[in-house]
């Protein structure tokens, strides 16, 4: 379908035929789009063909099985797909606000098993009326597009936004089950960690996480010799810090633990920090991000004031200092 200059509509285009292009450009197949848009194939084909017109050019290659995009298709998918996005975002924001009040937070898996999923009782006993919805995943999403309120990240400083708030900072330390101690294997010094299972995320060198690593714990507690020769009794690897202290809690080996993750087994002795003197600083921190769409709804300011009064007691757990800059509370 070519169009001249001369024949090129100027006004803006009609919104209504853009989801069969999107599911039509997801699949590259106008049955398969049909389907998931419960429209008949003959409908959608009508659908692209209206949309083509309006912008003036083809917007898909058609072959006998299948179909591509031209390059204005790509041009117009790069445009459609995240305006949509934020189309439905906003209806759901206004849906939510004309019903039951909720809060969507993402974060991480290991922080939402570990820190918060724990607390979340005392929140929901506190506010009945409000509505949690919590979405684990170590994939960072975009805010912007998301169908989410609030972010819980972890990272350094550096790599946030200017409006994150610093929930606590983080220190690395070796923690054992009670149990495990009992054997009668001495563990004074971090020499005496080789007669021990020591229990290690499998992938930290391949995502850059080598500061939670035990080499880089034991470069930094062990003359350079002794590091370099040193070996444990065998090494357990996880994907995850909840699966990796789950198997310190079953007594299967040492981990070095994010301090402020495991507070509260330390606290209630299910876990012993071993050396308690031997902490290890990490560059990371845990963050509290809230775009400004959510920030004045009364259940984001509600959950937030929660959340920064629980990081406080985590804090003050740990022996952490928050910075100077860091700005606790909503404005």
């Amino acid at each position: 379908m070519q169009h001249s200059q001369t024949h090129l509509r100027t006004r803006p285009i009609s919104a209504g035929h853009l989801r069969a292009f999107i599911a039509v450009s997801s699949h590259l197949n106008f049955r398969v789009a049909a389907e998931e848009l419960a429209l008949t194939q003959s409908a959608v084909s009508r659908q692209i063909q209206n949309l083509e017109e309006e912008v003036g050019v083809s917007l898909f290659l058609r072959h006998t099985r299948a179909v591509e995009l031209t390059s204005a298709g790509v041009q117009l998918l790069s445009a459609v797909a995240p305006a949509l996005e934020r189309l439905d975002g906003a209806v759901r924001q206004i849906r939510q606000s004309a019903g039951r009040k909720t809060v969507s937070i993402t974060t991480f898996a290991s922080f939402a098993s570990m820190w918060l999923i724990p607390r979340l009782e005392a929140f929901q006993r506190d506010h009945p009326d409000i509505d949690i919805r919590i979405d684990a995943s170590d994939q960072a999403v975009d805010l912007e597009l998301a169908d989410v309120d609030l972010a819980l990240r972890y990272g350094p400083a550096v790599n946030m936004p200017t409006r994150a708030r610093r929930m606590f900072g983080e220190q690395l330390t070796p923690v054992a089950s009670p149990w495990l101690l009992k054997s009668g294997v001495q563990l004074r010094t971090p020499e005496d960690l080789a007669q021990f299972a020591l229990i290690e995320a499998g992938d930290a060198h391949r995502t850059h996480l080598e500061w939670l690593t035990w080499q880089r714990w034991i470069d930094k507690q062990m003359p350079v010799a002794t590091a370099r020769k040193f070996q444990p009794q065998r090494w357990l690897y996880f994907n995850y810090a909840y699966q990796m202290v789950q198997a310190a809690l079953t007594g299967q080996g040492l981990v070095l633990a994010r301090l402020p993750l495991v507070a509260e087994s330390l606290a209630n002795g299910d876990l012993v920090e071993v050396l308690p003197h031997r902490r290890m600083d990490s560059p990371m921190a845990y963050w509290l991000i809230a775009p400004p769409r959510s920030e004045m709804r009364p259940e984001i300011r509600d959950f937030c004031n929660w959340l920064m009064a629980q990081s406080a007691r985590t804090r003050a757990a740990v022996g952490d200092v928050p910075d100077p800059d860091t700005i606790d509370d909503i404005d």
